[in-house]
């Protein structure tokens, strides 16, 4: 099974992986920014998210298999490779994995260490959706506004409503085994795994996700790591400052 992807532009290929709950289209813009500067971008679905198959395994382990099974497919030799948050985790172990494959490595707003499990209000929202009842957007984001107060949240997640057919809608990711393997989501990188190529770490000034702590951990897993901070931007850092989040990925790749 080939993970599903939206290919866009011609020239060195540079793939992008979404964090959890998202999907490859969440990047369909800055993707395209990117392919304007000559570069063939690849928006991933991850499995158990978009139009990727679903699956009951879910670690970063088979998460970097679905990535290396897509490359040999596309026959991707050398990557740019940039994932946010769960995708930045992803890439991460890629990049250690199979470093003769990655020429840069980008990570959005997520450390190599441990993250405890804090997604469990969005699942228990999500779960609540019952679409044997619900016939609309609007009525699914009723639903979910009792979970998940901020709208721009909401927003991303209704993203994976879809009609499964005339009048019945679905979700795309499969939410069952997501809730069962959240604890996977906040496991750290190994200890042993490092990566020598020119890596970019970004994280979004109001974010939490990296602090001043984990700069050491950075450097221990990555020694040729820069930390760039974006301003007036929290976890959705490409969402809340593009400009910003899109001058430093190309600043850095050339």
């Amino acid at each position: 099974m080939v993970l599903h992807s939206n290919i866009v532009g011609e020239g060195n290929p540079f793939v992008i992986l979404h964090g959890f709950l998202g999907m490859g289209d969440n990047w369909k813009t800055l993707g395209m920014q990117f392919s304007e500067q000559g570069f063939q971008v690849h928006m991933v679905d991850q499995r158990n998210h978009g139009h990727s198959f679903h699956h009951d395994d879910f670690s970063y382990e088979v998460l970097v298999e679905d990535l290396k099974r897509y490359c040999d497919v596309h026959n991707l030799k050398q990557i740019v490779l940039l994932g946010h948050s769960m995708g930045g985790k992803t890439a991460m172990l890629f990049a250690t994995k199979y470093p003769e494959m990655v020429s840069k490595l980008i990570v959005a707003d997520i450390s190599p260490r441990f993250y405890p499990v804090h997604h469990d209000t969005i699942l228990n929202g999500l779960s609540a959706l019952n679409f044997d009842e619900i016939k609309s957007r609007g009525q699914a984001d009723k639903v979910l506004a009792e979970y998940v107060s901020d709208l721009g949240t909401r927003q991303f997640l209704l993203k994976n409503l879809y009609w499964i057919e005339k009048g019945r809608l679905a979700l795309r990711m499969n939410i069952e085994v997501l809730k069962e393997e959240v604890s996977e989501v906040g496991e750290p990188l190994p200890s042993y795994a490092t990566f020598e190529g020119d890596t970019l770490f970004l994280r979004g000034d109001r974010s939490e996700y990296i602090g001043v702590d984990d700069t050491q951990i950075i450097k221990r897993h990555f020694p040729k790591a820069d930390i760039v901070t974006i301003a007036n931007a929290g976890h959705w850092l490409h969402a809340e400052n593009p400009t910003d989040f899109f001058d430093a990925v190309m600043t850095f790749v050339n």
